[in-house]
């Protein structure tokens, strides 16, 4: 009873709050000097929400949907500066301090225009994704982003010391992005990043932003953002989610990804026998797994904080959701199938903490806690969001 009144009383916050939208103002200066600083980017990261300061370093976000945001303010020749905020329906006012940055030399890696140009396709098609979305996508200034591709270990790693420009014409958004760590780990088939990500409209004509609403709303529902926000609202089922507890334990007669890759490198094209005996290995399941179907309620797997407006989630083992209104149209290998289990869209999530935390925009906020699989992961740039997407708002 007690987690239901506590969770009810930060549902009802997050509702307050979002009728009536945010206000985050503040001013902004050099830390050497004390002068204001006009023209510095403001923005709260991963959403709609951004603007330049004025003459006097002062800048005003209004109308912000209610949240845990990261803001962001950047200016040529100076660090980046970074606050976490909750915004609710108080005002939050702050004053920022940004240092000159300190030019440092960076180890210079020669590459020639051949390797340069496959480095770079290995990035897009592990960042933008390969998706018809993905297509209609273009990096807008290529060359700064910093790319190097580690071929025994088959990972790319990249980042950007300036935003990377990115016109999304899938979805209607113009992304920017100062990419901090990019790695896709073609092994363990990993991919992992951390950023600073704002999202613009593009122009467009009324059938063309309907479209792009439409495309939008299709990528929106069944996504982890729906299903966290279904959650704190109570509608989840309602919604086309199912939730049951996955056990899951290595496969003892299957050798690592790591061994299992080396050895098909080494006889490719040199020992057709050997090569057709690892291609089988690699074929089977990294994984022995059951379900335990009796559906988990969120009481089970939310927890209130002490925080109005952020969440935890826990469970034990492996959480395996699926969404009942959407049929799955790829083939996992590693997703946990049952014969008899519809194909319906199916994720894994996983965590790497004991609970991961999320706000009302449906957005985990912990970094480096989860691991997602199956449907969740089909999500690369193209697919994203803004976390302030609200499919339901007027047009």
């Amino acid at each position: 009873m007690r987690f239901w009144l506590l969770l009810l009383v930060g549902v009802l916050f997050t509702l307050a709050a979002w009728a009536q939208g945010g206000t985050i103002t503040g001013k902004v200066v050099r830390m050497d000097t004390k002068t204001p600083m006009a023209g510095a980017s403001v923005f709260l990261s991963n959403a709609t929400f951004g603007t330049t300061t004025k003459e006097d370093g002062t800048f005003i976000l209004s109308g912000v949907k209610p949240g845990q945001y990261e803001l962001i303010i950047t200016s040529v020749g100076f660090e980046d500066f970074s606050k976490t905020v909750l915004v609710g329906s108080q005002l939050i006012n702050l004053n920022a301090e940004l240092m000159p940055r300190i030019t440092e030399l960076h180890d210079v890696i020669i590459t020639d225009g051949a390797n340069w140009k496959r480095n770079y396709q290995l990035f897009v098609e592990s960042f933008l994704g390969t998706s018809a979305n993905a297509k209609k996508c273009k990096i807008l200034n290529p060359h700064d982003v910093n790319i190097v591709y580690r071929k025994s270990k088959k990972l790319i790693q990249a980042s950007s010391y300036d935003f990377i420009n990115i016109e999304n014409r899938a979805l209607g958004y113009q992304v920017k992005i100062l990419l901090k760590d990019f790695k896709a780990d073609g092994i363990n088939n990993i991919i992992s990043w951390s950023g600073k990500v704002l999202y613009q409209e593009l122009p467009g004509s009324a059938d063309q932003k309907a479209k792009w609403e439409q495309k939008r709303e299709d990528l929106y529902y069944g996504s982890s953002m729906h299903f966290l926000r279904s959650l704190l609202n109570g509608s989840y089922y309602n919604d086309g989610f199912i939730m049951i507890r996955l056990l899951r334990k290595p496969n003892p007669y299957r050798a690592s990804e790591e061994v299992i890759q080396k050895k098909l490198d080494k006889f490719n094209g040199v020992n057709r026998d050997s090569l057709n005996y690892w291609i089988s290995k690699e074929k089977q399941s990294k994984y022995i797994e059951d379900l335990v179907r009796t559906p988990f309620t969120a009481q089970d797997v939310v927890r209130p904080t002490d925080r109005p407006g952020l969440f935890a989630i826990t469970f034990p083992n492996y959480l395996y959701v699926m969404y009942t209104k959407k049929r799955e149209e790829m083939d996992f290998k590693d997703i946990y199938r049952p014969i008899d289990m519809p194909n319906y869209e199916t994720s894994v999530m996983t965590l790497y903490k004991p609970y991961a935390l999320f706000d009302n925009n449906g957005i985990i906020v912990s970094g480096e806690s989860t691991l997602v699989e199956g449907t969740w992961s089909k999500s690369k740039i193209a697919e994203l969001l803004p976390v302030d997407y609200n499919p339901n708002a007027v047009k």
